[in-house]
């Protein structure tokens, strides 16, 4: 009588799957495509996260140029969603960074991993010293990538991150200011959100709100819209503000438009901030937002916003809103994070 036949353990199937998994292997690309199709699964992701010898092959594939590269990059977002995968990832990252400038699959495992906060710093310091450089080489791009923003906004819940964001030289901060009105959706939002995560120091106003900087009218002109003002409210915004087209839309997202006056918010916690938005005319743009805005959390954001600007100043040594009480609202709000299952 025939013995029967068994089938090979999961565990052993994979093992013999990363032998295949090598840039010289003629079944190498084959083997990407298998290994892409079990992260499709729960199941699956939590068996290549449990083994690290796939992972780090799947990351040599995923680097390469051989044609099994695209299936191993994809399968590695997948089984980057897991937990457990964050351990022999990190040990991956300087070989995904040349991946950056173009490719949404390696910021998508990048944002993957820093997803918790805990992890945040641990991926910045798998990014190695300079980590700004390859941000900013992915933010540079024509489009960048929409799973870029959820990486930037991953990173900036750990101090590191926001350091990084706000680099001395401002090239990367200029980069996220101009990128407020890219058409990609993802990509706003978690602009919109590393931006807010920044201002959660006040230290970092000043700079935000400098000359140099000019962060302000760039976060009002999504909340702005072509409504016709009396000139003598008119002369009081910025001058990139006045005089809006009649196609000017504002922010069409409310969960963007929210978190954009919870920056707001943020920014107006210091004296020094306040005075800053009420002579830039803030109020102007937030009156007519509160007239047309329907979404109710926006509503209560825009409220919150106005009430500050407009209520009496706080008592002596009460000044700095962020250092007495953050408001109930916003608790919770650093490290937005967005992860990218299959």
């Amino acid at each position: 009588m025939a013995a029967p036949i068994t089938e090979p353990s999961p565990s052993v199937a994979l093992s013999e799957l990363t032998a295949l998994l090598s840039p010289s292997s003629p079944a190498a690309p084959e083997a990407a495509e298998a290994a892409l199709a079990l992260s499709g699964s729960a199941s699956g992701r939590a068996l290549l996260a449990e083994h690290p010898a796939a992972l780090s092959a799947l990351s040599a594939m995923a680097a390469s140029a051989s044609r099994g590269a695209r299936p191993a990059l994809a399968a590695l977002v997948n089984a980057s969603s897991e937990p457990a995968a964050l351990e022999p990832l990190l040990a991956a990252v300087p070989s995904l960074l040349p991946l950056l400038p173009s490719s949404g699959a390696a910021c998508g495992v990048l944002a993957n991993l820093s997803r918790e906060a805990t992890a945040a710093p641990r991926v910045l310091r798998a990014l190695g010293p300079g980590a700004e450089e390859p941000l900013l080489r992915a933010l540079s791009v024509e489009r960048p990538p929409a799973e870029l923003g959820a990486l930037l906004c991953n990173l900036s819940q750990a101090p590191e991150g926001r350091r990084a964001l706000l680099e001395p030289s401002g090239r990367v901060l200029g980069r996220l200011l101009s990128l407020l009105r890219c058409p990609d959706t993802e990509l706003r939002r978690g602009i919109v959100g590393a931006l807010r995560n920044c201002c959660f120091q006040h230290e970092n106003h000043e700079r935000l709100l400098s000359p140099q900087v000019e962060a302000l009218p760039l976060l009002l002109l999504p909340l702005a819209g072509p409504e016709e003002l009396p000139e003598h409210e008119m002369e009081q915004l910025p001058l990139d503000l006045q005089f809006l087209p009649p196609e000017h839309r504002r922010e069409e997202e409310p969960e963007i438009r929210k978190m954009l006056l919870e920056t707001l918010l943020l920014l107006a916690a210091t004296r020094p901030g306040r005075l800053h938005l009420r002579s830039m005319g803030s109020y102007l743009v937030l009156r007519e937002l509160h007239s047309w805005e329907s979404d109710p959390g926006a509503l209560r954001a825009c409220e919150n916003v106005i009430q500050v600007l407009i209520g009496d100043e706080p008592e002596p040594g009460l000044e700095n809103l962020l250092e007495v009480t953050i408001p109930e609202h916003l608790r919770g709000h650093l490290g937005d994070t967005q992860g990218t299952p299959p």
